[in-house]
């Protein structure tokens, strides 16, 4: 059983690396989807890019509503971080993602051996897995879709000023991945 556990935590923690790491030709933007992988491998495509566009939409709108005087820093701060990306994915950056692959999965395993030899805990495993880094940014945005769904405008504020940090410490750490 513990086994099983730790195959489906490396799945879930290796997986959207592996995925996020993938480059696709430039032009794969044009051709449809003609693959026959099941609902969720739509998100490796266009309407990823679709749905990212459409939330980020949202959450300009909730800026404007909740916190309007941040709403320009907002706006430089999210094209950043798309900037950011387009770069990470380039092709001139493909050998600087392979090797981040590489030095991940190794770490993966590594955590792997300690975990089986007991050396380390499952909370500690999942810790160290995800290399200090908690997804609080997703956390954050559904607590504040929340907040806005209960039209609680105090707590709507606080959770986009915390979204917008960890926004930028996202930039910031992916600023460092493109000068190694």
């Amino acid at each position: 059983m513990k086994f099983r556990g730790l195959v489906l935590t490396l799945a879930i923690l290796v997986m959207p690396t592996v995925a996020l790491a993938n480059t696709f030709p430039a032009n794969h933007e044009e051709k449809p989807c003609d693959c026959k992988e099941g609902k969720r491998h739509h998100m490796t495509h266009k309407d990823w890019k679709a749905m990212m566009a459409e939330r980020e939409q949202k959450l300009l709108a909730w800026v404007s509503q909740y916190t309007p005087e941040k709403k320009a820093e907002w706006t430089r701060v999210l094209e950043e971080k798309k900037n950011l990306r387009n770069q990470w994915m380039s092709p001139e950056n493909s050998a600087k993602r392979e090797q981040w692959k590489k030095e991940r999965i190794a770490k993966m395993e590594a955590l792997k051996k300690q975990f089986e030899l007991g050396k380390i805990t499952k909370e500690e495993f999942i810790k160290q897995s995800h290399g200090g880094k908690e997804m609080g940014h997703w956390k954050t945005f559904h607590e504040l879709r929340i907040a806005v769904d209960k039209k609680d405008s105090k707590q709507a504020a606080i959770l986009l000023n915390q979204l917008l940090e960890q926004t930028k410490q996202h930039n910031q750490l992916m600023k460092e991945k493109l000068a190694k």
